[in-house]
């Protein structure tokens, strides 16, 4: 790794965000349940948590792009996304619980890119490391995950806002000891942003990507309540969790050997047919722990290895001034609009045509993700050549 590196701090970054996903993803569904929300209001007011990444990474980047003042765009973020959420502890109904939610995920969503810009850019030239940094946000999601269903199983879903609140205040605090990377002699080109995004790779790399996050959509939104509804404890869908969890830890830390051996193509295309397997795994054996341990297995390639690759990719995209637009651009059609229409679309169509059809479609998108990634993306995209 480079030397100089403050890798402590970017990773307790990673650990302390992604420590707040680890409660939000497994179980947000759960607590909202408890409050009474049925499944397509739980599908609605998770895709708006994840439709204000459609924005709120793009304004954010521009800003930070723009005056360079990337970590206080992150610090203030996560300052306004604390008190945003408190909000939540109001007993309020479905449009309260709405406006809760886009308020404080406007900010929060607009921290994550920007921090992945400036880790790339204290990487610069070393990128294929990021993943030995990045597995630490895992290493916290994993521990949110457990610790958070055994707490559910002794205290109810009610303790969920309470810990999330103490990782917002966490993740605050993280924010202000990350300095901010220098600047690098390709800052003051990249280019145009809209010549950069309208390149026939990079399009179809995005769209890929967005069809295999909206295939998540219905794990993310529901799939804790799916368990819950064949008789799993919340320990139970915490270790589910933690398995996936611990095969990304195992990708991430490959990662940087995987890269430059196999290429973003072929590990893009592997974690997208392994896709397809997972979802029609857990759609068509609920009740059977070990295939769900085996389809959560598969998170490792779906989320680990595909993020890895794909993020990589942008990076090499968007240089210069435009890295922070470009990982806002990704972030807002994957993580945002990709997860926000499965969400939507699955909560929609839960208790119309069931949990198990829902998660065979999530099988369908990933086959498309793989076929668009397929003839769109270069063969030749590893570490020292430039994919165009």
């Amino acid at each position: 790794m480079p030397s100089g590196l403050p890798f402590v701090r970017l990773a307790s970054f990673y650990f302390a965000f992604f420590g707040v996903l680890g409660v939000l993803s497994p179980y947000w569904g759960p607590y909202l349940r408890g409050r009474g929300f049925d499944a397509a209001e739980i599908g609605l007011l998770v895709a708006l948590l994840h439709a204000t990444k459609v924005i709120a990474p793009n304004l954010w980047g521009w800003v930070a792009d723009r005056t360079g003042a990337r970590m206080m765009v992150i610090r203030v973020a996560c300052l306004v996304a604390l008190v945003g959420f408190t909000g939540v502890l109001y007993p309020g109904g479905l449009v309260w619980m709405a406006a809760v939610m886009v308020v404080f995920s406007f900010f929060w969503n607009a921290a994550l890119p920007q921090f992945e810009a400036n880790t790339l850019r204290h990487l610069e030239g070393s990128t294929h490391f990021y993943p030995r940094i990045r597995l630490w946000g895992t290493v916290g999601f994993m521990i949110s995950v457990v610790l958070v269903g055994e707490g559910i199983d002794r205290f109810g879903v009610e303790i969920v806002p309470v810990v999330l609140l103490g990782l917002f205040v966490a993740l605050s605090v993280v924010s202000f000891t990350v300095p901010q990377a220098r600047a690098s002699s390709g800052d003051q080109d990249g280019g145009s942003l809209m010549a950069a995004l309208w390149r026939p790779q990079v399009l179809g790399l995005l769209f890929g990507c967005f069809l295999l996050q909206a295939s998540h959509g219905p794990f993310y939104a529901l799939y804790s309540v799916y368990l819950q509804d064949f008789g799993y404890s919340g320990t139970a869908i915490g270790g589910l969790w933690a398995m996936a969890l611990l095969a990304e830890i195992a990708v991430f830390l490959l990662m940087p050997r995987w890269l430059p051996r196999f290429g973003h193509r072929n590990l893009l295309l592997l974690a997208m047919s392994l896709g397809v397997a997972r979802w029609l795994l857990v759609g068509s054996f609920p009740e059977l722990i070990a295939v769900q341990g085996v389809a959560q297995l598969a998170h490792a390639a779906t989320y680990g290895m595909y993020h890895a690759a794909a993020i990589s990719l942008i990076h090499q995209y968007f240089p210069g001034r435009l890295q922070g637009r470009g990982q806002a651009i990704y972030s807002s059609m994957t993580f945002g609009a990709g997860v926000a229409a499965g969400s939507f679309v699955g909560g929609r169509l839960w208790d119309v045509i069931g949990a198990s059809q829902t998660f065979h479609l999530s099988a369908v998108l990933a086959a498309l993700a793989f076929v668009v990634v397929f003839f769109s993306v270069p063969r030749m995209s590893v570490r020292g050549q430039s994919p165009s």
